[in-house]
């Protein structure tokens, strides 16, 4: 048998169980038709009915549990007291301005450390010299714990937002910088000659060839630089702040509210894979730009 492959679809010939009569035994040949691209979305379906499904298993559970006492309702809370608590905390708390709060911080920080960092690393492209100096002083940075740095920037910059954003652009700057670096370090020198060579200044190679080659990599960084910039603006809370979902969940702690504890949890968990599902879908669009060039 002979199979075809046309644009979304495989085609493959099989047997016919039906025959004319007064024809020879020999079977005809019809084309089975296997529509990938439905396949492919009757599988996104049946991943996300699972992760639902799986998501519901667990809290039910936990409450099952909580409730017969496998677990210690005092420690691990239930799912209907969190539900409970965050209803009061949304009607008459102010979690809603503590997630637009530790949200802004995180974001901010984000794109301003995502944008510096990769300028950093793509100037590196233009002097070897100044790449060289700068690359261990970029590997110390990254591995310094720079969470420890964080009381620092509180006493310098004051409990308010400004310092919560600080940290979560500490967090993701030196990241960006050293992916940014790396996509330059790939560039195939070829490429670059061949453009020298056909009158490109050095401004042109460097937009025409050095960034659409690094950022595959810069675009690598998003996912672990929205999680590292969240952990920045939370444990900026953690010190010092007079709101966001950090202070919160120090406050509960001190007063031994185990509910409001959870309720914290739940919403930064929930909060993150939101973050994160933007950053995949700025991927895809950053991605898709790219292959258009």
């Amino acid at each position: 048998m002979e199979t075809a492959r046309k644009e979304a679809f495989v085609v493959h010939a099989v047997p016919s169980s039906e025959a004319s009569p007064g024809t020879a035994k020999r079977p005809e040949v019809v084309p089975f038709i296997l529509d990938e691209e439905g396949i492919e979305k009757r599988r996104t379906q049946h991943v996300l009915w699972g992760r639902t499904a799986a998501a519901l298993l667990i809290f039910l559970v936990w409450e099952v549990f909580t409730r017969i006492g496998l677990l210690d309702p005092y420690y691990w809370s239930s799912p209907g007291a969190i539900l409970q608590t965050t209803w009061i905390q949304l009607t008459e708390g102010s979690l809603l301005n503590d997630i637009a709060y530790t949200s802004g911080s995180t974001v901010l920080g984000f794109i301003f450390g995502t944008l510096l960092g990769a300028l950093i690393g793509l100037s590196f492209w233009w002097s070897k010299t100044y790449a060289g100096i700068s690359e261990p002083y970029l590997i110390i940075l990254n591995a310094m714990p720079k969470l420890a740095l964080a009381p620092v920037l509180v006493i310098l910059l004051g409990i308010g937002f400004f310092s919560k954003v600080a940290l979560a652009f500490s967090m993701t700057v030196v990241v960006s910088a050293l992916s940014a670096y790396s996509g330059v370090k790939s560039v195939d020198p070829d490429m670059e000659k061949l453009m020298y060579s056909l009158g490109a200044k050095r401004r042109q190679v460097f937009a025409k060839v050095v960034i659409p080659w690094s950022m595959p990599w810069i675009i690598s960084s998003l996912r672990i630089n929205i999680a590292l910039a969240l952990a920045g603006a939370i444990v900026g809370e953690f010190i010092a702040s007079s709101q966001g979902i950090g202070r919160m969940i120090l406050y509960a702690g001190t007063i031994l509210d185990i509910n409001l504890v959870w309720v914290g949890v739940v919403v930064l968990s929930l909060l993150s894979m939101v973050m994160y599902w933007g950053v995949v879908v700025l991927e895809q669009w950053l991605s898709k730009g790219l292959a258009k060039q």
